[in-house]
């Protein structure tokens, strides 16, 4: 069976939830059988490979223009699709997902992967919101069916756009950690173990990460250092602002890591924070519990989702709310948390995709 992914600008080792995903997802997918091939934006990718890990990829180049970026490259993307002679074209996010029914007029059918509504986030305008929603509606309407990462997305679709068959709720997984030291890396940074707070994402404001700045300086940090991972796509306004911000309180931005250097900071951290106002299922807090850290969030509907402790929540966007489970946290001894994670099991996740391509045969 062959299949096409689009919607995610590539793999290995480019940054973003649904290139995580994919990362993750699609080597096993291809391990069970499947002709497996990804289309990657040609911007994002630096390396020159046909084949990784048993996927087949294919860079296509896109307008590096956010609003228009995905669009262009998903209609790119089908069309290379139906020159393979695609069985299935998988779509993520719901941006790409506005031409599922390009994509079923060519004659292939469609999974599409709802990664959260994306129209929520605070970096798009109106008419980018507008067309956002209307990628849902039709990726709800029209795929041959829909894969939602949470509970909540379920229900979002359900209640607006009425999709109730062919729906399936496959979770965000985690890799198991690679608990790991890195002393060189840890002092190119100036930090040390168990003596600084994790953040980690991307640099757009729906991650509210000036707000962990601002509550990290309200507080007796006991020693300890923010730290925080990541960086952003397009430098804009709030990424500049966030980084002289940054800056000036004294945080470490270490740029976006992956490998020996993100183990090293998970496995060490006091404890990590994740304070954002917009998540699918956040593939960050995952990796955060598998490596048994305690950990701070935002009361979002995806990050209740999760199930963690009442403790472990505050109100969004509620910096001495933040600020106060910070410095609960730091004041008590370091500690470790076992979480339950067989629901994020990756192998788990790629038979649930591949048992729904076998249903499209």
């Amino acid at each position: 069976m062959n299949i096409v992914v689009t919607g995610t600008r590539g793999i290995p080792n480019v940054m973003g939830g649904v290139e995580t995903h994919c990362e993750h997802l699609f080597p096993r997918i291809a391990q069970k059988g499947f002709d497996v091939t990804l289309v990657r934006r040609e911007s994002y990718v630096s390396d020159a490979l046909k084949e990784w890990e048993g996927v087949k990829l294919i860079d296509i180049p896109a307008p590096r223009k956010k609003k228009f970026e995905a669009i262009v490259h998903t209609f790119r993307a089908i069309n290379a699709a139906r020159k393979l002679k695609a069985d299935v074209v998988h779509i993520h996010a719901i941006g790409p997902a506005i031409l599922t029914p390009y994509a079923r007029l060519l004659g292939m059918k469609v999974v599409f992967t709802h990664h959260g509504p994306d129209y929520d986030r605070d970096k798009w305008g109106r008419a980018a919101k507008m067309m956002l929603r209307f990628g849902e509606k039709m990726g709800c309407r029209y795929a041959n069916h829909v894969i939602v990462i949470s509970d909540v997305i379920k229900d979002l679709i359900a209640r607006k756009h009425h999709r109730v068959d062919n729906v399936s709720l496959v979770y965000n997984g985690v890799p198991k950690p690679d608990f790991c030291d890195y002393d060189e890396y840890f002092q190119s940074l100036g930090i040390k173990k168990g003596e600084y707070i994790l953040g980690m994402s991307r640099f757009v404001p729906e991650k509210n990460l000036h707000h962990l700045i601002d509550a990290c300086s309200k507080i007796d940090m006991k020693g300890c250092k923010l730290v925080i991972a990541g960086d952003t796509d397009f430098e804009d306004d709030y990424s500049r602002e966030l980084k002289r911000k940054a800056g000036d309180a004294g945080v470490v931005l270490t740029g976006f890591v992956r490998g020996r250097k993100l183990h090293s900071l998970l496995t060490n951290c006091r404890l990590y924070c994740l304070p954002s106002s917009h998540e699918g299922l956040p593939i960050a807090l995952l990796e955060a519990m598998s490596y048994n850290l305690p950990v701070v969030v935002s009361n979002i509907p995806a990050n209740l989702e999760v199930g963690l402790p009442d403790d472990d929540y505050f109100p969004v966007g509620d910096v001495d709310a933040l600020s106060l489970k910070l410095s609960a946290i730091l004041n008590a001894p370091l500690r470790r948390i076992s979480y339950d994670m067989e629901k994020y099991d990756w192998d788990n996740i790629a038979s649930q995709v591949a048992d729904i391509y076998r249903t499209l045969k």
